[in-house]
Formats: C-alpha cells, sequence, structure tokens
C-alpha cells in the first residue's frame, strides 16, 4: 500500500511498536491487510524506516478517529494517490519569478 522511499529500514519490530504505543501484533496485521510493508533482511526480520513510522502513525490517527482497516487502507490509498499528483502539478506548473 505505501510506496517505498529511499530510506532504508532500521528499526526492529519490538523498537517501532514502543515508538507508536501499539502491539506487535497490529503491526504484522497491518503488515498483511497491506497497510505497510517493510524491509526484510536477508533472514527474513522485519526493519522499519522512519517512513513506516509516519504510516504507523497515520493509522493510528485513523483507527482513533473511528476508521475500521479497510476505511484506513483506503484514506492511506487516496492520500498516496494525492501526494503523487500534487507532485505532478507541482513539476507542470511553470515557475514564477
Amino acid at each position: 500500500m505505501t510506496e517505498r522511499g529511499q530510506e532504508p529500514g532500521v528499526y526492529a519490530i519490538s523498537v517501532v511498536a514502543r515508538l507508536v504505543g501499539t502491539g506487535q501484533q497490529n503491526i504484522r496485521l497491518y503488515e498483511r491487510k497491506g497497510l505497510l510493508t517493510p524491509d526484510r533482511t536477508a533472514g527474513g526480520t522485519r526493519q522499519y524506516s522512519n517512513e513506516d513510522l509516519a504510516v504507523l502513525r497515520r493509522i493510528s490517527e485513523l483507527l482513533e478517529e473511528g476508521l475500521n482497516l479497510a476505511g484506513v487502507a483506503k484514506v492511506l490509498e487516496l492520500e498516496a494517490v494525492n501526494a503523487r499528483l500534487q507532485g505532478e502539478l507541482n513539476r507542470l506548473r511553470p515557475r514564477r519569478s
């Protein structure tokens, strides 16, 4: 679901769970639902980036607002599309001096 940037994952799931204030099982569930895709080591260990932390915080906000995971997925998808389109628009607009 999330579009990965260039930043590599460096945080273990236990650290991320503490930083975001949620359980490791929730983070695994969000991954299964396609809400985020952490990097993996050669051995398969999840490694989360600051970008992943931002996504997890956004998921928490949306859940607190009463959305279910399907709603969260749709909002994240629409936000990603909006950001991409805004970037394209900014590139196409003539620069003003």
